[in-house]
């Protein structure tokens, strides 16, 4: 089962406290359900709360080692309380991966509404700079952390997403390494991940497509061919940024695309017509 543990010696987490949002589903539950098999004791945050829930029992049914917090990460008292709520259930705060974020829907410049870009704003880099804040909070007395941000391609090329999200995980990138440059001192890592697409409900959601719609839209323009990005490698990439493995990496973009950000100027979504 993919929430038993692995042996201690194998553990990359043994003995550490994860808080993750978005973890109701996609990438952030995947790397939940990883962090514990590695030894996490993981706190689920989310506003789809029974889903949530639902992955909070699925990993420890008990509640010993994963629970759930209702969490809207643009409302900075739910952020403050669930940082503190984790520190009262575990005792401390060492891993805080921002995985929660939307996507506008498609619109042209000029009839892209205002409420629409903000909002996106709000949720992808407001709520990226509140989880860090108040995970910064109780790390610093602690002299350690991690903190993890889920960015995308978007964040290194235009013209793959809508305006919204494309200024947002470019504003991810640049939050990850001003965060990088303060917290240092305090032995607090800052780091994101910038994932090609990947066959989730947010993102089949958002292109009002199916999952296998999306793994095919995928795999058809991915530029590094016979392998299909699935969202345990990108769990597989917090794990690394999440563990000891990475101590001396911060200010990482960890960009997972299969090169494609390096060829990308036939992929104009603008040019194809997609938006």
């Amino acid at each position: 089962m993919s929430c038993c543990q692995l042996p201690s010696m194998a553990q990359r987490l043994r003995g550490k406290v994860a808080l993750i949002t978005g973890a109701a589903s996609g990438m952030a539950e995947s790397t939940a359900k990883l962090f514990h098999r590695h030894g996490a004791k993981v706190m689920i945050l989310d506003i789809q709360d029974e889903l949530g829930q639902k992955v909070a029992d699925e990993i420890s049914p008990s509640g010993e080692d994963a629970s759930y917090f209702h969490c809207d990460v643009t409302n900075e008292d739910d952020v403050r309380s669930a940082v503190d709520a984790a520190v009262a259930k575990y005792g401390k705060v060492d891993v805080m991966f921002n995985n929660a974020g939307i996507v506008e829907k498609a619109a042209r410049l000029a009839d892209f509404p205002k409420s629409v870009f903000q909002r996106v704003m709000d949720v992808n880099v407001t709520g990226c700079f509140l989880a860090a804040k108040h995970a910064a909070r109780v790390m610093i007395p602690q002299r350690k952390g991690s903190i993890i941000f889920t960015a995308s391609m978007a964040s290194v090329v235009g013209g793959t997403a809508q305006h919204g999200y494309t200024a947002s995980k470019h504003a991810v990138v640049g939050l990850t390494r001003n965060l990088a440059a303060e917290l240092g001192q305090f032995g607090i890592r800052a780091n994101c991940i910038s994932p090609y697409l990947v066959a989730t409900p947010f993102a089949a959601a958002a292109k009002e497509l199916s999952l296998a719609d999306v793994d095919g839209l995928g795999q058809r323009n991915s530029n590094l061919k016979g392998v299909t990005l699935k969202k345990e490698e990108i769990a597989e990439a917090a794990l690394y940024l999440a563990s000891d493995e990475s101590k001396f990496t911060s200010g990482l973009n960890l960009v997972v695309d299969g090169g494609i950000t390096v060829t990308l100027g036939e992929l104009n979504v603008y040019k194809l017509g997609l938006y």
